[in-house]
């Protein structure tokens, strides 16, 4: 049986019963999906599919339900601590994360995000924390962001046998630089954008994040670049798809970026069983005796 193999898609149906075509559905796909795995989705024209996760429990669920690598993201920022940017993340605070979620996984790739200033200074910089991530949280891999300027940062850590995923297009972790939440590779700043992606590639990252960059422009970078390309709102011709899972499972408050599709609507499904929970223990109702020890 080759290593990646899937059944014709059903463009009409969208459940997990259609068919739809998958590297890695537990049938047929590696009982560990490894960075070679990437390599061998692109080579067939399969997608692969990416969440953040930043818990045991989100971790599990994602693993089993058949997603291929989770991001220990630092918008964890947003999303846990409260944050306004994801600035603030510190090293320190996704340690724990990350290794929540490595320990709750039994197939899926785990790559944890090097936060802003842990790899900025330098190489070696960048070496010491993706040292940590690996030992002290048990990732597989490792992302930090920035093209051309994080050339000898990705080199050094993937000399050192630790994998490295890029990300390019609109870089969180730039965000006042960048003036905001501005579409990346417009126009004459396309050619930057291949050739941030191309300097990722040549550092030996084994797949790079395209995020909020025009369709167009993501499909002209698939198409030069031999490793894997992730989209996140970069359009269809990307070779596999990340989101947050708290925006693509309606968790988000507030505004929701163009790009994701919410899949379903967690808040009001947690909302609606509180307000039951309390209306119940009000009345009396909860907890009966059936609740109740003798």
């Amino acid at each position: 049986m080759p290593e990646l193999t899937a059944p014709e898609p059903d463009p009409t149906v969208s459940s997990p019963d259609a068919g739809v075509r998958h590297p890695y559905g537990a049938a047929v796909g590696p009982k560990r999906v490894r960075t070679r795995h990437f390599q061998n989705a692109k080579l067939q024209g399969v997608p692969i599919t990416g969440l953040t996760s930043y818990d045991m429990l989100t971790a599990q669920i994602f693993d089993e339900a058949g997603i291929d690598f989770l991001l220990v993201g630092d918008s964890a920022g947003n999303n846990v601590f409260g944050y306004e940017t994801t600035l603030p993340v510190t090293v320190d605070e996704l340690i724990p994360l990350t290794r929540a979620v490595a320990r709750a996984v039994s197939r899926a790739l785990v790559v944890a995000d090097m936060p802003f200033g842990s790899y900025e200074s330098g190489p070696d910089q960048a070496l010491a924390t993706a040292v940590r991530f690996m030992k002290e949280a048990q990732a597989h891999a490792v992302k930090l962001e920035g093209g051309q300027r994080s050339h000898k940062q990705i080199k050094r850590i993937v000399s050192a046998g630790i994998p490295v995923m890029g990300h390019i297009g609109f870089t969180p972790q730039s965000e006042h630089g960048l003036g905001g939440h501005i579409i990346q590779g417009r126009g004459d700043a396309a050619e930057e954008l291949i050739a941030d992606a191309l300097a990722v590639q040549d550092a030996g990252a084994f797949a790079v994040v395209l995020e909020m960059v025009p369709a167009t422009v993501a499909a002209r970078v698939t198409e030069r670049l031999s490793i894997p390309t992730i989209g996140v709102g970069a359009g269809p011709s990307v070779d596999g798809q990340l989101l947050v899972w708290t925006d693509f499972a309606g968790m988000t408050s507030g505004r929701v970026p163009r790009f994701v599709r919410q899949y379903a609507d967690v808040r009001a499904v947690l909302t609606d069983a509180v307000q039951r929970f309390t209306a119940d223990v009000a009345s009396g109702v909860y907890p009966a005796p059936e609740h109740s020890y003798e």
